[in-house]
């Protein structure tokens, strides 16, 4: 299965950055097909990763996307899994 993974630790305090990269990245997976898309905010305060959770839930992202999983062994990581298209 193929992935795509955004690493946000070198752009951890650029919020406009930020939502950018997380465009990008939802939008390259809709368009490529892909069906699972793994951001790592990396662990810290937990404020980056609120962030993404927050970007993640916005109306028109959400209804690109089937659900997000957290991961449970390591907790600076997000799974966004995409539906599959016929």
């Amino acid at each position: 299965m193929a992935k795509i993974k955004l690493d946000l630790h070198d752009i951890y305090n650029k919020g406009k950055s930020i939502d950018l990269e997380l465009n990008r990245v939802i939008n390259e997976a809709v368009d490529k097909g892909i069906r699972l898309v793994e951001i790592i905010p990396g662990k810290g305060s937990g404020a980056l990763k609120k962030k993404v959770l927050r970007f993640l839930e916005q109306k028109d992202i959400r209804k690109l996307y089937h659900r997000v999983e957290k991961d449970s062994k390591n907790w600076g990581r997000l799974f966004v899994h995409f539906k599959k298209i016929n």
